[in-house]
């Protein structure tokens, strides 16, 4: 080729190079300078891509596990109320609450102006042995102080639970007594009952109060089911108020215990979850005791099944306030971290068929979380007639009427009693006033409260100390300004809370739960039930069609 020719084609070469350039320049563009954005757009798994492009290229150094730990929860919160993110730090103590045991001190404290105060200490436990006492002030850990603003429950927890046979030497300081003394405490297991009282009523009826369901709660269930027999108990209060649930095969184990052969207790079903029915085997020994439940807006979950069950065949009478309205099936999911998360894959039903879970909207909690205020503004804890039932009616194995979507309805319907509230007294209680009052009362008069290991006893003993008086000068000392006027409305209200506070730090939960109960209006209404001997429902009265 010679020059001529050379510089005739030499434009038209340019001009191919610079498109085969742009063709060249836009392909790595495209593919290798943006490949993780493209990933991220179009790939499946766009969340772990995304953090790796995060750790890699982001401007200044982040915390991805933290990061990891707050965008979960967003996750979740999306779908429903009770798919939920736990972290490996907070793993362990959820697990705690329901496996019946964990390992610690076996202490039951307070924490009033920034030390640990022990409150109660377990029977048998490795602090009694040890010989920690009810009323000591915890002042340091494994040689370390421990007062002040670094008091806090979940650090004071972390400190004192450890593994089964490690040492924890625990330094106290003892009413009337100078210096610090020091004990050196080996952890052990520390049961955690889910059955808090156990006693005969009155003479024919048993009472258990069951404030949880945990690995261990049927089995517990037995043991008090045998202290009653024993004590020849004809009819059964189960009390089930502000139990928020836990293991449904607890409350089905439970129910199973109260009902014939074959009668279904509860199904579960899902869209990748198919229809999975418990029923009961005919094995119950008390399936003919007269029985009635009570529930309440705190009772939940696994207190629905067993309160569902019982009402649906027509097994027990339902007695107190419609209750809390969770009928989703949660399961649980651990991560090599030892974090976890309880994603919802079901819901439950009742033997009638009614789902009893409340009414939600995906991704936005507040109405859902603000629910049980709402029924209060609404008057349904005052007035039946201002129940709101989401959802058809549904109809138990004898014709009753029942309803779902929102909880159990009670057959018996108990308003929250206000007789003697005043604003005295909820400023009292809600500012935390006279449980501080009634531990100071405890621990100042400890010797002489020693005494009197009776409930009843103990009673007869406060109501001659003028509590009320005491804890008003107490209270107008702290902020809230002495109301005489109001005083006199709520005197019964503030006894009965200050005694009952005494009692539960001298004494046990038991003792705490019989004397609530010595006037409460569902129990008396329980008691009546039997009386009359209504605790089988009846078929419901069919009018003639004219």
């Amino acid at each position: 080729m010679n020059m001529k020719t050379s510089n005739r084609f030499m434009p038209l070469i340019m001009a191919m190079c610079v498109v085969i350039g742009i063709l060249i320049g836009t392909f790595y563009a495209n593919h290798f300078s943006g490949n993780r954005l493209n990933i991220i757009n179009s790939g499946s798994n766009r969340l772990t891509n995304l953090l790796h492009l995060i750790e890699d290229q982001y401007v200044d150094k982040v915390n991805i596990d933290s990061l990891v730990d707050q965008a979960i929860p967003q996750i979740l919160s999306d779908l429903d109320p009770h798919s939920v993110y736990i972290s490996a730090k907070d793993a362990q103590a959820v697990a705690d609450d329901l496996k019946g045991s964990f390992s610690g001190v076996g202490i039951e404290f307070t924490i009033r102006k920034d030390t640990i105060r022990v409150q109660n200490v377990v029977q048998n436990g490795p602090a009694k042995k040890a010989g920690i006492l009810a009323g000591d002030k915890i002042v340091s850990v494994d040689g370390k102080p421990f007062v002040g603003k670094i008091v806090t429950q979940e650090e004071a927890m972390r400190r004192l639970k450890g593994p089964k046979d490690t040492k924890v030497k625990i330094g106290v300081i003892r009413y009337a007594q100078k210096g610090v003394k020091y004990f050196t405490v080996t952890r052990g297991d520390i049961p955690q009952k889910s059955i808090s009282a156990t006693y005969m009523i009155d003479e024919n009826t048993g009472y258990i109060k069951v404030k949880s369901f945990g690995e261990t709660t049927y089995p517990e269930m037995l043991i008090a089911l045998a202290q009653l027999s024993q004590k020849g108990f004809n009819n059964l209060i189960i009390d089930l108020r502000d139990n928020t649930g836990g293991y449904m095969n607890s409350a089905v184990q439970m129910a199973n215990e109260f009902l014939p052969k074959n009668k279904l207790i509860v199904y579960m079903q899902g869209r990748k979850s198919p229809r999975q029915d418990f029923r009961s085997d005919g094995h119950g020994s008390y399936q003919k005791i007269p029985l009635v439940v009570l529930i309440n807006e705190g009772s939940a979950s696994a207190s629905e099944i067993f309160a569902g069950a019982m009402q649906d065949n027509d097994r027990a009478t339902i007695i107190g306030r419609r209750s809390f309205g969770k009928g989703l099936v949660q399961q649980q999911l651990g991560f090599p971290d030892g974090s976890m998360i309880r994603l919802t894959i079901a819901r439950y039903y009742t033997p009638s068929g009614r789902c009893i879970q409340k009414p939600f909207v995906a991704g936005d909690n507040k109405d859902y979380e603000e629910d049980i205020l709402a029924r209060y503004q609404h008057g349904e804890f005052f007035s039946q007639d201002s129940i709101k039932h989401h959802g058809p009616a549904y109809h138990t194995s004898i014709g009753r009427t029942v309803y779902g979507g929102g909880g159990i309805t009670p057959d018996i319907f108990i308003p929250e009693d206000t007789l003697g509230m005043t604003s005295y007294y909820k400023t009292a209680a809600m500012t935390g006033l006279i449980l501080q009052f009634a531990y100071t009362y405890t621990d100042n008069n400890r010797l002489k409260l020693n005494n009197f290991h009776e409930m009843m006893d103990m009673v007869k003993y406060l109501d001659t100390q003028n509590l009320v008086d005491k804890f008003a000068t107490y209270a107008d000392k702290n902020g809230l300004k002495r109301r005489n006027l109001m005083i006199r409305k709520s005197y019964n209200l503030l006894n009965r809370y200050l005694n009952s506070r005494v009692i539960y730090n001298m004494l046990d939960e038991q003792a705490l739960t019989q004397y609530l109960n010595l006037d409460d209006p569902t129990v008396t209404t329980a008691l009546r039930v039997f009386k009359n001997k209504a605790a089988f429902p009846k078929k419901p009265i069919k009018k003639n069609k004219k």
